[in-house]
């Protein structure tokens, strides 16, 4: 059994956000546009519920594993999360952590990261650009073969607000188009997982409404590591996990394609661990199409 969270919500005024450089980059939901977090709690229908919250499995009971896993539905007026661009976020208790990773796959740092979250038996949602994919197509595999959600970041990190419509709706469809055709051999309207970041969060209204037609859902970041700034693996801890620690839960963004980010990885996973963090692993709700 799981619980189906229906949201049917209007689509308020977007917030303003920033643009960044080329390298800023089984509870089951269905939430609608973006509204305040009050609002979104009051709009929830209950369809069916189990009390038990199923965690992954783990062979080692120490590791710091994954809590529960979050089947994602994207409803008819589509999915905008992460409050460093929207209103409200995914529906997490306090303590609980999405990681996600963008930009990759990398090659050697990826690694590192793939191999940080395997000794901790930890999922994570990589947000992998097309031409990246289409570099490393073996490493795409592993990490989808690890369990690992594979959503999606345009074919070339294109900055949306700087590129017209079509060219931007190219590149978002491009980019997807080519993870599917690496990881099944096809494709189709809809990616397989219809998971979807903007580039440097830049997102505009048409290409907005361009997802919600395809039931893509976008995901923004409630914190993040500031990564795209030279760091050490010690001082990005520091900065990561006080962040974490200032709001409680949330969806985490990093880059799985810095050297300081990969060694730091084990660490915050450590941290995580010892402060008592839940991971909390997305998925799409009927799985992979």
């Amino acid at each position: 059994m799981v619980l189906l969270l229906r949201l049917v919500v209007p689509r308020p005024r977007r917030r303003a956000r920033a643009v960044v450089s080329r390298t800023f980059d089984r509870d089951r939901i269905a939430i609608g546009r973006r509204r305040s977090f009050a609002a979104v709690c009051a709009a929830v229908v209950l369809v069916c519920a189990d009390d038990r919250a199923e965690a992954a499995s783990c062979p080692r009971p120490e590791a710091l594993g994954v809590s529960r896993t979050l089947p994602i539905e994207i409803g008819a007026n589509g999915l905008f999360v992460g409050t460093k661009s929207y209103p409200t976020t995914l529906p997490l208790q306090d303590h609980e952590i999405v990681l996600t990773f963008d930009d990759g796959p990398a090659g050697r740092t990826t690694d590192a990261v793939l191999a940080a979250l395997a000794a901790e038996c930890v999922k994570a949602t990589f947000f992998v650009v097309g031409d990246m994919a289409a570099a490393h197509p073996d490493q795409l595999r592993r990490m989808a073969a690890a369990g690992h959600t594979i959503g999606h970041h345009s074919m070339t990190h294109t900055i949306m607000t700087t590129a017209s419509f079509e060219k931007g709706r190219a590149d978002v469809v491009r980019g997807w188009e080519t993870v599917d055709r690496i990881l099944t051999g096809a494709t189709g309207e809809r990616p397989t997982t219809p998971f979807f970041r903007y580039p440097g969060f830049a997102a505009t209204k048409p290409l907005d409404a361009f997802l919600v037609d395809r039931r893509v859902g976008v995901f923004g970041a409630d914190f993040w590591g500031s990564d795209w700034n030279k760091s050490t693996p010690e001082a990005l801890l520091a900065l990561t996990m006080s962040r974490i620690e200032a709001r409680g839960r949330g969806i985490l963004l990093l880059h799985d394609t810095h050297d300081h980010t990969a060694a730091m990885t084990p660490k915050l996973l450590a941290a995580l661990k010892a402060g008592g963090w839940r991971i909390v692993h997305l998925t799409p709700a009927s799985g992979p199409r």
